[in-house]
């Protein structure tokens, strides 16, 4: 393979090792500034077992917090997330907020509009937000607090106003009328499924009206029963895309793996917390006061509260389960920026970002670059 694009130089960089591209395995080197310029070598099958692996920067749609900072405290959280998730290989996110009062998510978002036109160097780049909630059914909670309420498009433009919404977390019962997607469709906002206690026919009559995808696929939805077949029996017979937690404590790894098989294009998420990157012990999500112990983040009467995984545990949770590498870099990567339609990230090509990772052959992160800048790594 011999892939090259003409950009302005600007002392480029230039790694050697198993390139992983959308056409398959290089063995060679990339080549980038700010985007990728070339990608030379010889194709091959498969990693060997000493290569140093080159993949595209991983892209999280879902993701809480991490490094002791949560979004909703707002006062710089964002870039403190956004460091703590970029030295795991995330160089794309969605920062994510909790169901709250409307006060609470305007000040989160004022935080991340700031740091969308600031930028979080040297850290992940944040495209927008995931509103979780507050559009949500009270009866599906899971770990979101008690402020769900039906959706209106005078919120969602108010709240759009401040930081870019991207995608909103719907229970299809709290939307009054399914043609107010198409608003929010026309100003870029993707309608996914998510705490819902939606029959399967309610939410293909979302899908049909314009939702796409699925919020954290099995948890907080309607479950799949043979005469019943819910959320969760819609998404495994008619989804594209869904999310799914593989930290292998929200969903088992049968349903992982049955998901795999079900849904084309399945895609990873953390759901990460304050407690992401941090010791066992006390933080918050939102308001709520959480507990990071024994690999997950629970509330006082052990509800799963969100995760601490990374992607880069969740690329080796993937491969642990079967998924060839390729197969998982996708999930990580090339995926979520296909749900969000973002054409110049999750991929190795010339002339994407030069959004890299470089990984060992155990699949520990071993540099990161951001649009072309390294990450500094502990």
């Amino acid at each position: 393979m011999n892939a090259s694009v003409r950009l302005a130089p600007h002392s480029p960089l230039r790694c050697t090792g198993a390139v992983v591209t959308p056409a398959g395995w290089v063995r060679g080197s990339i080549s980038f500034d700010s985007r990728i310029l070339h990608i030379e070598g010889q194709a091959i099958d498969q990693p060997a077992a000493e290569d140093t692996l080159l993949l595209p920067g991983f892209v999280d749609l879902h993701v809480h917090g991490g490094g002791g900072a949560d979004v909703m405290a707002g006062q710089g959280a964002i870039d403190t997330m956004a460091r703590t998730h970029a030295r795991h290989g995330t160089t794309s996110l969605l920062a994510t907020t909790m169901t709250a009062p409307r006060a609470q998510i305007e000040h989160a978002l004022r935080d991340i509009g700031r740091a969308m036109r600031e930028g979080t160097a040297p850290g992940a780049r944040v495209l927008g937000v995931h509103l979780e909630g507050p559009f949500i059914s009270s009866q599906r909670l899971g770990a979101q607090p008690a402020f769900a309420r039906p959706a209106t498009w005078e919120e969602v433009q108010a709240l759009h106003a401040l930081a870019p919404l991207r995608v909103i977390t719907l229970a299809p019962e709290a939307l009054g009328d399914a043609t107010e997607l198409q608003r929010w469709q026309a100003a870029g906002i993707v309608a996914q499924i998510g705490h819902s206690n939606a029959t399967f026919e309610e939410g293909q009559a979302a899908l049909q009206a314009g939702a796409k995808g699925f919020t954290h696929l099995f948890n907080a939805m309607s479950p799949l029963h043979h005469r019943q077949p819910g959320l969760v029996g819609l998404a495994l017979a008619q989804a594209e895309f869904a999310e799914i937690i593989p930290d292998l404590l929200h969903v088992h790894p049968g349903a992982i793996q049955a998901a795999l098989r079900a849904i084309p294009k399945l895609y990873a998420v953390t759901d990460a917390t304050a407690g992401a990157d941090m010791p066992d012990g006390n933080y918050l999500l939102g308001t709520q006061a959480v507990c990071k112990c024994a690999g997950g983040v629970r509330l006082a009467d052990g509800t799963l509260a969100g995760s601490v995984l990374t992607m880069d545990q969740a690329l080796r949770n993937l491969v642990a389960l079967g998924l060839p590498l390729a197969d998982a870099v996708r999930r990580v990567a090339t995926y979520p920026a296909q749900f969000l339609g973002e054409a110049d990230i999750g991929h190795l090509s010339p002339g994407a970002r030069a959004d890299v990772v470089q990984l060992s052959p155990a699949l520990q992160v071993q540099r990161v670059w951001v649009g072309g800048q390294e990450v500094p790594l502990p």
